[in-house]
């Protein structure tokens, strides 16, 4: 009778064991969020999932963020909370990215999309506008008198980002001719894009040698389009 009571007990803690890890399995899991930033050429991808029992995790790209996804490459170790992906090459155009998680259990699913977006912390009230630059020209004459005429803000032009790196962005840069000069602070010329063909463009930080400010002219077709500078820090995020 005792033996008999014992299987009883044995079999109800194993049905219950079984039940709870089928349970588990019918949860659904919370979709990581993740993050594309355009870096120098390349497009980084951090993201947190939790997902202990995931054994894949596929990082896998489109042009249209609806179909044709393909998979570029796998995440290093699918099972940590904190992951990482550099898209060395990514494509001409907008870049979407999705992961495709695949579980112990074989089961699967996918995160959600998303655009891989230009790596700024800056807000677009904190850049110039135009009564800025109007009153930047009138400034022009002495620095004493630019410095009463507006606090500073970033170029909406040019502009460092939080690792650093100097982005250019001229929208009209397939259509104008475009070129930029940079200078130090004491007005010894660096040197020169002659002709930006991009609408976006990044700098690497270490082209500028060392930390601190840094002055740039902006020509469109020829002509002075902006006169400005920028800082670099000397500690990056």
């Amino acid at each position: 009778m005792k033996q008999t009571v014992r299987r009883i007990i044995v079999v109800v803690i194993l049905l219950s064991a079984i039940t709870a890890t089928k349970a588990q399995e019918r949860v659904p899991p919370v979709l990581p969020d993740f993050s594309a930033l355009i870096k120098t050429g390349k497009i980084q991808l951090d993201w947190i999932s939790g997902f202990p029992n995931a054994v894949q995790i596929g990082i896998q790209r489109s042009l249209d963020s609806v179909l044709n996804f393909t998979t570029i490459g796998y995440a290093s170790s699918p099972g940590e909370s904190r992951n990482a992906y550099m898209d060395n090459k990514p494509l001409p155009g907008k870049n979407y990215y999705r992961l495709f998680i695949l579980f112990s259990n074989n089961r699967y699913m996918h995160s959600k999309v998303v655009l891989a977006v230009e790596d700024s912390t800056i807000s677009a009230d904190a850049k110039l506008n135009a009564s800025d630059i109007a009153n930047l020209s009138q400034g022009q004459t002495g620095a004493t008198k630019k410095e009463e005429t507006i606090p500073w803000k970033p170029s909406n032009y040019i502009y460092t980002t939080a690792d650093g790196n100097v982005n250019i962005r001229l929208p009209e840069a397939m259509k104008k001719k475009y070129g930029v000069k940079f200078y130090e602070p004491t007005g010894v010329f660096l040197f020169e894009v002659d002709h930006v063909q991009e609408p976006f463009l990044i700098i690497e930080k270490a082209i500028f040698m060392h930390a601190g400010w840094f002055n740039f002219e902006i020509f469109e077709e020829g002509k002075l389009l902006e006169k400005w500078n920028l800082f670099i820090p000397l500690s990056y995020k």
